[in-house]
C-alpha cells in the first residue's frame, strides 16, 4: 500500500509581481520517483523550495508526511539536495559528512557505515580525506548527494543531482535511486537531462508556472503520440 509523502495542492508563489508558480499540482508517493522538468525558469527549484518549506506558499498548500510547511520538526526525515553546493571548504570530503550525519542525529557508528556507503556510491572514497576546496565542480556534486543519502530519508528531494556527472557515474546514481525507490521511500528529483526523465515513476512537466502534464513517462508519449519525453516537452511547450 502506497502513502502520499508529498501533496502539492493549487500551489501559488509570487516574488514581487511576478507570479512563479500558478496552480500547481503535485503529489510524491512511497515507492514513487517523481521527476520534475522544465525549461530553465520555469519554476522547478521554486518547487523544491516550498515543498521544503525554505518558500512561503502565497496561495494553495504544501504538505510533507500530512504535516503542512514549514515544519522543521520533519527536516530530519529528508535528503535535501540543492543546485548550490552548500560544502565547508577548509574541511575534507569525510568531514564534510560527519558534520552533516551528526546534525541528522546519525549515531557514530552508524556514521561511520553510512559514510562508507555512500562514498561508494557517488564514487568518492579515494577522495575523502582531500580538503574540499581542491575538489572539481563534480566532485562537490556528488559529495552533495552523498550528503543527502546519509541518514536513508524517507523522503529524498535532489535539485539537478547529476549536473556535471559523466554519464557512467550517472547511470550508477539512478541505480542507487532505483534501490531506495524499491525500499518504499520516495524521491522528487528535478531534471534537465531528457533522458533521465526516462527513468522515474511518473514525470510532471512545469511550463510558465505550470504543470501542464503529470504521468507516467509512457502514458506522457501515448497521449502526446511521441517517442520520447523530450518530444513530449517540445509538444507541449509548442501549446504554451
Amino acid at each position: 500500500m502506497t502513502t502520499k509523502i508529498v501533496s502539492l495542492a493549487h500551489l501559488v508563489k509570487k516574488f514581487g509581481k511576478q507570479t512563479v508558480l500558478q496552480d500547481v499540482n503535485l503529489d510524491v508517493a512511497t515507492g514513487q520517483i517523481v521527476g520534475l522538468i522544465g525549461p530553465s525558469g520555469a519554476g522547478k527549484s521554486t518547487v523544491i523550495k516550498t515543498t521544503l518549506g525554505m518558500e512561503v506558499a502565497d496561495g494553495g498548500s504544501a504538505t510533507v508526511f500530512g504535516e503542512t510547511m514549514p515544519n522543521r520538526k520533519l527536516l530530519s526525515r529528508i535528503g535535501y539536495m540543492a543546485q548550490t553546493d552548500a560544502l565547508y571548504d577548509a574541511l575534507t570530503g569525510r568531514e564534510n559528512l560527519q558534520f552533516y550525519g551528526r546534525m541528522k542525529g546519525l549515531s557514530q557508528s552508524d556514521l561511520t557505515s553510512e559514510i562508507d556507503h555512500v562514498a561508494t556510491v557517488v564514487d568518492l572514497t579515494a577522495d575523502l580525506d582531500k580538503r574540499t576546496s581542491g575538489y572539481s565542480g563534480g566532485m562537490n556534486r556528488r559529495l552533495s548527494l552523498a550528503i543527502a543519502l546519509l541518514g536513508q530519508p524517507e523522503l529524498l528531494i535532489l535539485d539537478e543531482p547529476t549536473v556535471g556527472i559523466d554519464p557512467a557515474l550517472r547511470r550508477s546514481i539512478w541505480a542507487e535511486l532505483g534501490r531506495i525507490r524499491d525500499e518504499g521511500r520516495a524521491i522528487l528529483i528535478t531534471t534537465h537531462v531528457m533522458d533521465e526523465a526516462e527513468l522515474v515513476d511518473e514525470v510532471a512537466l512545469l511550463l510558465g508556472g505550470k504543470v501542464m502534464a503529470f504521468d507516467a513517462p509512457a502514458a506522457l508519449k501515448a497521449e502526446y503520440q511521441v517517442d520520447t519525453i523530450e518530444e513530449v516537452f517540445l509538444k507541449a511547450e509548442g501549446e504554451l
